[in-house]
């Protein structure tokens, strides 16, 4: 393992990626940021910014932009930043470059929709030699980006390794915690995007603060039972990774899921909204895979069953929060 970790590669050019790579930089790091994107590329290093995806934000003129992915497999460690449904076609392709025990910090928040799978799992089958850690928590990226300050976590299993992570990727302005508990920070980060989708139809429905309110702390309920189920620890949910981040996704339009939901709840089309933005909206592709899990964990979870009816249209809008108030009176969990 390298004793200093003084080059990062970022592997995926979109706003949280650029935000992570602009603040590494800042760190004193040397960064090399992966883009699919010939523009992107051409932007980040000609003109230092990033116009398609993180658009407003001066870039630092001493991060470098690429778009081979061979080249970034000599950093020191990788940063896997790209939409989580594409991170196995990613991994896959990086596989051939990369070292054996050289740190893979996933970025990526989301399950993998075809098989259930955490990116931690994905990743161990396409690189089953890199060590792996998972960094998650709540940020917007143009906050970060910008400099203000934001805490998140780091997991991995390895605590001399993990340590080593939260120091050299953290910053004055960006604190980074430790924890071995890597599905645990997953969870919370995939859960917190079908969530946020909820919250937006609350608001867009104009519901009120009360339903709002009411929305998310049964939301955390779902996200603590589920993870429970899949041995996550209670304090990883209750952390940074788990109800921070809800609360940060559930409370604020920046949040691409969020205000996905409040354009639902205003009555677009899923299309729609979808074909209006260049970004991804993870939750959209998580819910289906929750919801399968959650059946075969038997685990009850109906306000994101809920929303993965109506983003499949089985389900109106008005006729599932009708099915979420006319459920049967229970003790609280």
């Amino acid at each position: 393992m390298p004793p200093t970790l003084d080059s990062i590669a970022v592997i995926g050019a979109g706003a949280w990626g650029t935000a992570l790579a602009q603040t590494l930089v800042q760190a004193g790091r040397t960064v090399t940021l992966w883009a699919r994107e010939p523009e992107t590329v051409a932007d980040i290093n000609d003109r230092h910014v990033n116009r398609t995806f993180l658009p407003g934000v001066a870039l630092d003129a001493k991060l470098r932009a690429t778009q081979s992915l061979a080249a970034c497999a000599s950093a020191d460690a990788i940063l896997l930043v790209c939409p989580a449904q594409h991170v196995r076609a990613v991994t896959a392709e990086l596989a051939p470059h990369v070292r054996p025990g050289q740190p893979l910090v996933i970025c990526a928040k989301g399950i993998e929709q075809e098989t259930g799978l955490l990116m931690s799992a994905v990743a161990a089958a396409t690189v089953p030699d890199m060590t792996l850690a998972a960094l998650s928590g709540p940020s917007f990226a143009a906050d970060v980006a910008r400099g203000l300050p934001a805490a998140l976590t780091i997991a991995c299993r390895d605590e001399r390794l993990g340590k080593l992570l939260a120091e050299r990727l953290g910053d004055r302005q960006l604190r980074l915690y430790w924890s071995d508990d890597i599905v645990g920070v997953e969870l919370g980060g995939a859960l917190k995007n079908v969530l946020a989708i909820a919250a937006g139809i609350v608001d867009g429905k104009g519901l009120g603060a009360s339903a709002h309110a009411a929305l998310v702390t049964r939301g955390f309920a779902e996200m603590r039972r589920l993870g429970h189920a899949l041995g996550a620890r209670h304090e990883t949910m209750m952390g940074l990774s788990g109800l921070g981040d809800l609360v940060l996704t559930c409370g604020s339009p920046q949040s691409r899921n969020m205000s996905l939901g409040r354009a639902l709840g205003e009555g677009e089309s899923l299309k729609a909204v979808l074909g209006e933005r260049v970004s991804v909206t993870e939750g959209v592709f998580t819910a289906a895979a929750v919801v399968r899990i959650a059946h075969e964990k038997r685990v009850e979870m109906p306000i994101i069953e809920a929303v993965h009816s109506i983003l499949e249209g089985h389900r109106s809008v008005d006729d599932a929060i009708a099915g979420l108030m006319s459920r049967p009176f229970k003790a609280e969990d």
